[in-house]
């Protein structure tokens, strides 16, 4: 087990041993299966509504990318999607979307989404391994992927849909004391959720889900 305080200063070799011997290294496709987490975990009541719903609309599948960008300080870099977009409008996110028909398989997609969104080639990124899938209670399936990033890129956001990028020290984020459970109404019931705000950003919901399930992969475990 890694000491909790070894967090602070672990640098990009630590972190590439750490999450080849505890990340997956083949995804997951079983949004049931024991090591799977979702926006449920914190909401169990809401389990038979998405149920139900599920019957007439199956999860939708998808991916995102974790990128872990290489500095002498690791940063997570993440995205905040523009205020007109139709699906989670405004939020925190990581590079990602839906899985197409023509990507082979969820890294691909991954890779192909975080070079449309913010213009991040594939020549900078080495993967590391998945995390287990992710549901959330707006109907997605996801499969996140955990990447090392090389730190002499340059970005080329899609204005379309990312508003702003930034990066947030791994550090604290994988500190659970930045880990709070917050909640609001939605759909007439208290929903409760993740976040960890930094700074003036609200990082909450299913990027804080993942954020946390990462924390529980590397440090947990």
């Amino acid at each position: 087990m890694l000491e909790a305080d070894c967090r602070t200063f672990i640098d990009a070799n630590t972190f590439r041993q750490l999450a080849v011997q505890r990340l997956l290294q083949i995804p997951l496709d079983d949004p049931a299966h024991l090591d799977a987490a979702s926006d449920f975990d914190l909401n169990p009541d809401s389990i038979p509504d998405a149920l139900e719903a599920q019957t007439n609309t199956p999860l939708t599948r998808a991916a995102v990318l974790i990128p872990i960008i290489a500095r002498e300080t690791l940063t997570v870099l993440l995205t905040e999607r523009t205020a007109h977009l139709t699906a989670h409008a405004g939020q925190i996110a990581f590079p990602g979307g839906k899985i197409e028909l023509d990507d082979a398989n969820p890294l691909d997609a991954a890779l192909r989404e975080m070079h449309e969104e913010i213009g991040l080639s594939a020549s900078y990124i080495e993967v590391l391994g998945f995390l287990p899938p992710y549901s959330t209670g707006t109907g997605f399936h996801i499969t996140p992927v955990v990447a090392l990033v090389k730190p002499d890129f340059v970005l080329n956001p899609d204005p379309t849909e990312v508003a702003d990028t930034f990066e947030v020290p791994v550090a604290f984020l994988m500190d659970v004391n930045n880990h709070r459970i917050d909640s609001r109404i939605w759909r007439g019931r208290e929903r409760h959720f993740y976040a960890m705000p930094y700074e003036h950003r609200y990082i909450w919901g299913a990027t804080a889900g993942m954020i946390r399930s990462l924390q529980r992969r590397l440090f947990e475990v």
